[in-house]
């Protein structure tokens, strides 16, 4: 994704202002699409700007006037185009993801604010326990898993930073975009790639990358078959990885990793990872209990005991199910209990919990 520098006027008055209520209020996205009111995503969920109904004939110009030649010709021809511009906002300056995209023959666009500044686990409801645990890991990959806007971003920036703070690692990240930005730090070295920019994609960035001496590789998604194979290598020779799945629980983010190769070689596959896998956090993000408020994080967490790798190894992914709600002593947890647990400290409703608990029974256990 291009980085946009913004000079004096490159973002007009009009998303300006707007920006600035999605800043104001805390919403993560700003939607902007002819015929509708600008609408923000605040705690999950929609919400219209006190505005009109956008015109098409207005809201073109304003978009168009934030791509640079090289983007206006990339938007000309696929229709859509991605990039980030760093907007002043009063008294702060915010980075902003920027994608651009026609509807019904009419331009419209969504904005992704990017925070200024890398969260705390306290903040985030990430387990400290769990966040001490997987930063503890020398090597061997750590998948966090999860739809889209479920926090795998944050989480794993939070558990890079902790690494990146402790010092003494060269730790080196493939995104797309780079969202958040890590300080400087002593003795400790990050250098952040994006593709598109920086590296033609995420299989390229691993495989210069790892000729740059790292001992932590951040991959911001696993798509397709090289880049998961370097991934699985680069874990098993000494590195510890983090990446990202979509794939809605623990489970099949095995069954997702495993399908990217053909079936002759899925075998020798799921060895591979068998012995390189460290955990896998699956995440949620589930309404509060009042409208408005912040969304709970949700988790279930499977770490590879050796029942879990003989499963893996052998292709009995469905026994995974049983190991995680056996293997508490573990540190493992499954989402029934994570939201059970949430449940009964008040942080969602019981109707929320039951509409996404496999076993909402499991609520009555004391």
């Amino acid at each position: 994704m291009v980085e946009a520098k913004e000079d004096a006027g490159a973002v007009p008055e009009l998303l300006r202002r707007y920006l600035e209520w999605t800043v104001q209020v805390e919403a993560s996205d700003l939607h902007l699409v002819p015929a509708h009111p600008p609408l923000v995503r605040l705690h999950g969920e929609l919400t219209e700007l006190p505005e009109p109904p956008l015109d098409a004939a207005t809201l073109e110009p304003v978009l168009l006037s934030l791509c640079a030649p090289d983007l206006a010709d990339q938007l000309s021809i696929h229709k859509n185009v991605d990039f980030a511009l760093t907007a002043s906002l009063g008294e702060q300056t915010v980075r902003v993801r920027a994608a651009l995209f026609h509807a019904g023959r009419q331009l419209a666009a969504c904005f992704r604010i990017i925070p200024g500044r890398i969260p705390d686990f306290a903040w985030a409801g990430f387990p400290q326990a769990l966040a001490d645990r997987l930063c503890s890991l020398r090597d061997g990959l750590v998948i966090v898993t999860g739809a889209t806007g479920s926090g795998k971003t944050t989480t794993l920036a939070m558990l890079v930073d902790r690494i990146h703070a402790a010092g003494g690692r060269r730790i080196l990240t493939v995104e797309e975009p780079v969202e958040y930005l890590f300080p400087r730090r002593p003795h400790s070295l990050v250098t952040q790639r994006e593709v598109g920019v920086d590296v033609l994609s995420f299989a390229d960035g691993l495989k210069y990358g790892l000729r740059h001496d790292p001992d932590v590789l951040l991959i911001g998604e696993v798509r397709d078959r090289e880049t998961a194979q370097m991934v699985l290598s680069a874990a098993e020779t000494g590195h510890l990885v983090f990446t990202t799945l979509h794939t809605r629980d623990a489970k099949g983010a095995i069954t997702r990793l495993a399908d990217l190769f053909a079936q002759e070689v899925q075998t020798l596959v799921r060895a591979q990872l068998a012995m390189s896998l460290r955990a896998i956090i699956s995440q949620r993000l589930l309404p509060g209990p009042e409208r408005g408020s912040r969304r709970v994080l949700a988790l279930e967490v499977l770490w590879n005991t050796h029942p879990i790798a003989s499963a893996i190894r052998t292709g009995k992914i469905e026994s995974i199910d049983n190991y995680l709600v056996t293997g508490r002593d573990e540190g493992m947890i499954t989402f029934d209990e994570s939201i059970r647990q949430l449940y009964r400290t008040g942080r969602i409703t019981r109707r929320t919990a039951e509409l996404h608990m496999a076993d909402p029974s499991l609520l009555q256990r004391p």
